[in-house]
Protein backbone atom coordinates (compact mmCIF):
# COMPACT_ATOMS: atom_id res chain seq x y z
CA UNK A 1 0.00 0.00 0.00
CA UNK A 2 1.29 3.64 -0.83
CA UNK A 3 2.10 5.73 2.25
CA UNK A 4 1.60 9.50 2.05
CA UNK A 5 2.79 12.03 4.18
CA UNK A 6 0.93 15.01 5.28
CA UNK A 7 2.66 17.91 6.18
CA UNK A 8 -0.10 20.57 8.17
CA UNK A 9 1.74 23.98 8.05
CA UNK A 10 -1.21 25.94 8.54
CA UNK A 11 -3.95 27.88 6.90
CA UNK A 12 -8.18 27.99 6.75
CA UNK A 13 -8.36 24.17 5.91
CA UNK A 14 -7.37 23.72 10.24
CA UNK A 15 -8.48 27.30 11.79
CA UNK A 16 -11.02 27.47 14.53
CA UNK A 17 -12.65 30.72 15.19
CA UNK A 18 -11.78 32.78 18.18
CA UNK A 19 -12.44 36.24 19.31
CA UNK A 20 -9.52 37.67 17.31
CA UNK A 21 -11.02 36.16 14.11
CA UNK A 22 -10.06 32.67 12.62
CA UNK A 23 -6.61 31.62 13.83
CA UNK A 24 -4.66 28.27 13.09
CA UNK A 25 -5.61 25.50 15.34
CA UNK A 26 -4.97 21.78 16.03
CA UNK A 27 -7.08 19.23 16.17
CA UNK A 28 -9.51 19.77 13.16
CA UNK A 29 -7.45 18.27 10.72
CA UNK A 30 -6.65 14.95 12.84
CA UNK A 31 -10.05 14.89 13.72
CA UNK A 32 -11.14 14.58 10.32
CA UNK A 33 -8.08 12.21 8.61
CA UNK A 34 -9.65 9.81 11.78
CA UNK A 35 -13.25 10.00 10.36
CA UNK A 36 -12.09 8.85 7.12
CA UNK A 37 -9.44 6.67 8.30
CA UNK A 38 -11.42 3.39 7.50
CA UNK A 39 -11.63 4.05 4.21
CA UNK A 40 -10.45 0.94 2.05
CA UNK A 41 -9.67 3.15 -0.79
CA UNK A 42 -7.02 5.83 1.00
CA UNK A 43 -3.61 5.27 0.77
CA UNK A 44 -1.94 4.93 4.75
CA UNK A 45 -1.45 8.34 5.36
CA UNK A 46 0.63 10.28 8.15
CA UNK A 47 0.21 13.27 10.12
CA UNK A 48 3.11 16.28 10.78
CA UNK A 49 2.31 19.24 12.15
CA UNK A 50 4.74 21.91 11.61
CA UNK A 51 4.61 23.72 15.00
CA UNK A 52 3.77 27.09 15.01
CA UNK A 53 0.89 26.46 12.66
CA UNK A 54 0.79 29.87 10.63
CA UNK A 55 -2.12 31.32 8.76
CA UNK A 56 -0.12 31.78 5.42
CA UNK A 57 0.12 35.27 5.73
CA UNK A 58 2.92 35.13 8.05
CA UNK A 59 4.47 32.85 6.01
CA UNK A 60 8.52 34.04 5.33
CA UNK A 61 11.22 32.39 2.81
CA UNK A 62 12.53 30.48 6.08
CA UNK A 63 9.29 28.75 6.02
CA UNK A 64 10.05 27.48 2.14
CA UNK A 65 13.13 26.01 3.63
CA UNK A 66 11.28 24.28 6.53
CA UNK A 67 8.64 22.71 4.56
CA UNK A 68 11.09 21.62 1.79
CA UNK A 69 13.97 20.47 4.64
CA UNK A 70 10.82 17.94 6.10
CA UNK A 71 9.71 16.46 2.41
CA UNK A 72 13.60 15.79 2.23
CA UNK A 73 13.85 14.28 5.43
CA UNK A 74 10.66 11.72 4.64
CA UNK A 75 11.68 11.48 1.37
CA UNK A 76 12.31 7.67 0.79
CA UNK A 77 9.76 6.48 3.56
CA UNK A 78 6.71 8.16 1.54
CA UNK A 79 5.55 7.71 -1.90
CA UNK A 80 4.16 11.05 -1.79
CA UNK A 81 2.82 14.23 -0.32
CA UNK A 82 0.64 16.67 0.95
CA UNK A 83 1.11 20.31 2.25
CA UNK A 84 -2.28 21.54 3.82
CA UNK A 85 -1.25 25.64 3.61
CA UNK A 86 -3.31 28.64 3.66
CA UNK A 87 -4.41 29.64 0.17
CA UNK A 88 -3.32 33.94 0.43
CA UNK A 89 0.39 32.49 -0.02
CA UNK A 90 -0.23 29.52 -1.57
CA UNK A 91 1.17 30.12 -5.11
CA UNK A 92 4.71 31.29 -3.68
CA UNK A 93 4.97 28.57 -1.65
CA UNK A 94 3.94 25.84 -3.91
CA UNK A 95 6.53 27.89 -6.74
CA UNK A 96 8.99 28.19 -4.24
CA UNK A 97 8.92 24.49 -3.48
CA UNK A 98 9.48 23.48 -7.37
CA UNK A 99 12.84 25.36 -7.48
CA UNK A 100 14.06 23.97 -3.68
CA UNK A 101 13.27 20.19 -4.34
CA UNK A 102 15.56 19.88 -7.79
CA UNK A 103 15.56 16.52 -9.00
CA UNK A 104 12.27 15.60 -7.71
CA UNK A 105 10.72 12.00 -8.31
CA UNK A 106 7.87 11.67 -6.06
CA UNK A 107 4.27 13.88 -6.18
CA UNK A 108 3.97 16.98 -3.64
CA UNK A 109 0.46 18.28 -3.76
CA UNK A 110 -0.42 22.02 -1.89
CA UNK A 111 -3.97 22.35 -0.33
CA UNK A 112 -6.21 23.93 1.41
CA UNK A 113 -9.58 25.70 2.11
CA UNK A 114 -11.59 28.46 1.95
CA UNK A 115 -13.49 27.10 4.72
CA UNK A 116 -12.35 25.76 7.81
CA UNK A 117 -13.15 21.78 8.30
CA UNK A 118 -14.69 23.33 11.12
CA UNK A 119 -17.62 24.36 9.33
CA UNK A 120 -20.22 22.10 7.83
CA UNK A 121 -19.47 23.54 4.10
CA UNK A 122 -15.87 23.38 4.36
CA UNK A 123 -13.98 22.87 0.82
CA UNK A 124 -11.10 21.06 2.56
CA UNK A 125 -12.84 17.68 3.06
CA UNK A 126 -12.76 17.25 -0.46
CA UNK A 127 -9.42 19.09 -1.58
CA UNK A 128 -7.49 16.87 1.53
CA UNK A 129 -9.67 13.64 0.53
CA UNK A 130 -8.51 14.16 -3.44
CA UNK A 131 -4.77 15.42 -2.23
CA UNK A 132 -3.78 12.56 -0.63
CA UNK A 133 -5.15 9.93 -3.74
CA UNK A 134 -3.50 12.60 -6.02
CA UNK A 135 -0.25 11.98 -4.20
CA UNK A 136 0.10 8.85 -5.05
CA UNK A 137 0.35 9.43 -8.60
CA UNK A 138 3.20 9.79 -10.43
CA UNK A 139 3.61 13.25 -10.81
CA UNK A 140 6.84 14.15 -10.22
CA UNK A 141 6.11 17.60 -9.34
CA UNK A 142 5.17 20.67 -6.88
CA UNK A 143 1.58 20.91 -7.72
CA UNK A 144 -1.87 23.18 -5.82
CA UNK A 145 -5.01 21.59 -6.00
CA UNK A 146 -8.02 23.32 -5.51
CA UNK A 147 -11.53 23.62 -6.46
CA UNK A 148 -11.65 20.31 -9.09
CA UNK A 149 -7.73 21.43 -10.87
CA UNK A 150 -4.50 20.10 -10.43
CA UNK A 151 -2.50 23.19 -11.95
CA UNK A 152 1.58 22.97 -11.78
CA UNK A 153 2.40 24.69 -8.78
CA UNK A 154 4.75 27.60 -10.14
CA UNK A 155 1.53 28.29 -12.70
CA UNK A 156 -1.02 29.03 -10.20
CA UNK A 157 -2.29 32.23 -8.67
CA UNK A 158 -4.89 32.77 -6.38
CA UNK A 159 -7.90 35.01 -8.32
CA UNK A 160 -10.71 34.81 -5.78
CA UNK A 161 -11.06 35.46 -1.85
CA UNK A 162 -14.46 34.22 -1.64
CA UNK A 163 -15.24 31.60 -4.44
CA UNK A 164 -14.46 28.09 -4.06
CA UNK A 165 -12.70 28.29 -7.29
CA UNK A 166 -9.70 29.86 -6.24
CA UNK A 167 -6.65 29.29 -8.04
CA UNK A 168 -6.15 29.53 -11.67
CA UNK A 169 -3.39 29.28 -14.22
CA UNK A 170 -3.57 31.95 -17.01
CA UNK A 171 -0.30 30.43 -18.95
CA UNK A 172 -0.83 27.02 -18.51
CA UNK A 173 -3.57 24.26 -18.01
CA UNK A 174 -4.24 22.27 -15.79
CA UNK A 175 -2.46 18.85 -15.27
CA UNK A 176 -5.83 16.97 -14.11
CA UNK A 177 -9.53 17.88 -14.07
CA UNK A 178 -11.17 15.87 -10.87
CA UNK A 179 -14.75 15.13 -11.36
CA UNK A 180 -16.53 11.46 -10.69
CA UNK A 181 -13.09 10.66 -12.06
CA UNK A 182 -9.38 11.82 -12.15
CA UNK A 183 -8.64 12.94 -16.08
CA UNK A 184 -4.69 13.16 -16.54
CA UNK A 185 -3.21 15.44 -19.05
CA UNK A 186 -0.12 13.11 -19.62
CA UNK A 187 1.32 15.20 -21.74
CA UNK A 188 1.92 18.06 -19.63
CA UNK A 189 3.76 15.92 -16.52
CA UNK A 190 7.30 16.70 -16.18
CA UNK A 191 9.83 13.54 -16.69
CA UNK A 192 10.76 12.54 -12.97
CA UNK A 193 14.03 14.08 -11.52
CA UNK A 194 17.42 11.93 -11.17
CA UNK A 195 17.15 12.39 -7.53
CA UNK A 196 15.87 15.04 -4.81
CA UNK A 197 18.78 17.01 -3.53
CA UNK A 198 17.62 20.80 -1.94
CA UNK A 199 18.88 23.78 -2.49
CA UNK A 200 21.20 25.08 -0.38
CA UNK A 201 19.83 29.10 0.87
CA UNK A 202 23.27 30.49 2.36
CA UNK A 203 22.15 33.96 2.77
CA UNK A 204 18.77 35.96 2.75
CA UNK A 205 18.87 38.29 0.01
CA UNK A 206 16.41 41.50 -0.35
CA UNK A 207 14.03 40.85 -3.26
CA UNK A 208 10.74 43.39 -3.75
CA UNK A 209 8.44 43.28 -6.32
CA UNK A 210 7.37 46.74 -7.73
CA UNK A 211 4.12 47.52 -9.57
CA UNK A 212 4.09 49.99 -12.31
CA UNK A 213 0.98 52.29 -12.16
CA UNK A 214 -0.09 55.63 -13.66
CA UNK A 215 1.66 58.44 -11.93
CA UNK A 216 4.96 56.41 -10.50
CA UNK A 217 7.85 58.85 -9.78
CA UNK A 218 11.36 58.90 -10.44
CA UNK A 219 12.23 59.54 -6.63
CA UNK A 220 9.84 56.99 -5.54
CA UNK A 221 11.49 54.56 -7.44
CA UNK A 222 14.58 55.72 -6.66
CA UNK A 223 14.09 54.94 -3.15
CA UNK A 224 12.84 51.37 -3.58
CA UNK A 225 15.50 50.38 -5.63
CA UNK A 226 18.07 51.24 -3.44
CA UNK A 227 20.29 49.35 -1.04
CA UNK A 228 20.57 46.86 0.44
CA UNK A 229 18.05 45.64 -2.72
CA UNK A 230 19.16 42.33 -4.33
CA UNK A 231 16.73 41.87 -7.10
CA UNK A 232 13.46 43.10 -8.36
CA UNK A 233 9.99 41.51 -10.11
CA UNK A 234 8.97 45.22 -12.03
CA UNK A 235 5.28 44.26 -12.35
CA UNK A 236 4.53 45.91 -16.15
CA UNK A 237 2.26 46.59 -18.28
CA UNK A 238 0.40 44.36 -20.65
CA UNK A 239 3.84 43.07 -22.66
CA UNK A 240 6.02 44.27 -20.56
CA UNK A 241 5.60 48.36 -21.57
CA UNK A 242 6.82 50.77 -18.97
CA UNK A 243 6.47 54.60 -19.01
CA UNK A 244 9.52 55.02 -21.12
CA UNK A 245 9.40 58.81 -21.74
CA UNK A 246 10.44 59.35 -17.98
CA UNK A 247 14.30 59.18 -18.69
CA UNK A 248 15.10 59.74 -14.88
CA UNK A 249 13.37 56.40 -14.01
CA UNK A 250 14.73 54.18 -16.91
CA UNK A 251 17.63 56.01 -15.60
CA UNK A 252 17.09 55.06 -11.84
CA UNK A 253 16.79 51.32 -13.27
CA UNK A 254 19.85 51.38 -15.36
CA UNK A 255 22.23 52.41 -12.24
CA UNK A 256 20.74 49.58 -9.89
CA UNK A 257 21.56 47.40 -12.36
CA UNK A 258 25.16 48.91 -12.75
CA UNK A 259 25.60 48.22 -9.18
CA UNK A 260 24.52 44.49 -9.55
CA UNK A 261 20.51 44.51 -8.83
CA UNK A 262 18.83 41.87 -10.49
CA UNK A 263 15.57 43.57 -12.52
CA UNK A 264 12.98 41.18 -14.16
CA UNK A 265 9.95 42.10 -15.67
CA UNK A 266 7.32 40.30 -15.44
CA UNK A 267 3.51 41.59 -17.02
CA UNK A 268 0.45 42.23 -14.52
CA UNK A 269 -1.68 40.80 -17.15
CA UNK A 270 -2.97 36.83 -15.67
CA UNK A 271 -2.30 35.98 -18.90
CA UNK A 272 0.07 36.50 -21.92
CA UNK A 273 3.68 36.55 -22.08
CA UNK A 274 6.22 39.56 -21.77
CA UNK A 275 7.79 40.65 -25.01
CA UNK A 276 10.03 43.53 -24.26
CA UNK A 277 10.98 44.26 -27.94
CA UNK A 278 7.28 44.59 -29.27
CA UNK A 279 6.86 47.95 -27.90
CA UNK A 280 9.46 50.85 -27.59
CA UNK A 281 8.24 50.84 -24.30
CA UNK A 282 9.23 47.92 -23.32
CA UNK A 283 12.40 47.82 -25.56
CA UNK A 284 13.75 50.87 -23.33
CA UNK A 285 13.79 48.05 -20.64
CA UNK A 286 15.36 45.73 -22.97
CA UNK A 287 18.02 48.11 -23.53
CA UNK A 288 19.45 48.50 -20.04
CA UNK A 289 19.28 44.99 -19.14
CA UNK A 290 15.91 44.45 -17.84
CA UNK A 291 15.41 40.87 -17.96
CA UNK A 292 12.48 39.10 -19.49
CA UNK A 293 10.25 37.31 -17.59
CA UNK A 294 8.31 35.76 -20.46
CA UNK A 295 5.36 33.81 -19.41
CA UNK A 296 6.46 33.67 -15.53
CA UNK A 297 3.81 34.37 -13.30
CA UNK A 298 4.87 37.33 -10.76
CA UNK A 299 5.10 34.70 -7.73
CA UNK A 300 7.04 32.20 -9.50
CA UNK A 301 9.62 34.85 -10.69
CA UNK A 302 9.99 36.53 -7.04
CA UNK A 303 10.49 33.06 -5.49
CA UNK A 304 13.01 31.88 -8.27
CA UNK A 305 15.47 34.89 -8.37
CA UNK A 306 14.95 34.87 -4.38
CA UNK A 307 16.29 31.09 -4.48
CA UNK A 308 18.99 32.10 -7.07
CA UNK A 309 20.26 34.55 -5.23
CA UNK A 310 20.09 32.93 -1.88
CA UNK A 311 22.27 29.67 -3.27
CA UNK A 312 24.77 32.81 -4.01
CA UNK A 313 25.04 32.00 -7.15
CA UNK A 314 27.73 34.46 -9.45
CA UNK A 315 24.90 37.17 -10.85
CA UNK A 316 25.70 36.24 -14.30
CA UNK A 317 24.45 32.68 -13.78
CA UNK A 318 21.68 34.33 -11.71
CA UNK A 319 20.47 36.38 -14.70
CA UNK A 320 20.91 33.53 -17.60
CA UNK A 321 18.88 31.19 -15.04
CA UNK A 322 16.17 33.36 -14.58
CA UNK A 323 15.40 33.37 -18.30
CA UNK A 324 15.81 29.61 -18.46
CA UNK A 325 13.14 27.08 -17.67
CA UNK A 326 14.06 24.98 -14.51
CA UNK A 327 10.60 23.71 -12.97
CA UNK A 328 8.07 24.56 -15.81
CA UNK A 329 7.31 28.09 -15.14
CA UNK A 330 8.17 29.28 -18.34
CA UNK A 331 6.75 28.15 -21.75
CA UNK A 332 8.78 27.86 -25.01
CA UNK A 333 8.12 31.35 -27.45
Amino acid sequence: MSRVCILHVGGTIGMALTERGWVPAAGFVERFLTSIDSQPSLPEWELHRLEPLLDSANMRPRDWVRIAEEVASRYDAFDGFVVLHGTDTMAYTSSALSFLLAGLGKHVVLTGAQLSLANVRSDGREHLVTSILLATLPIPEVTLYFGQRLLRGNRAQKIHNRDFVAFASGNFPPLARIGVGIDIDSDLIRPAGDGLHTVDMVKEPEVIAIRVYPGIQEPLLRRMLAAPVDGVILETYGTGTFPSEDAGMIRAIAEAIDRGVVVVNCSQCHSGRVQQGLYGTGRALQDIGVISGHDMTPEAALTKLYCLLAADRPLDVVRRKMELDLAGEISPA
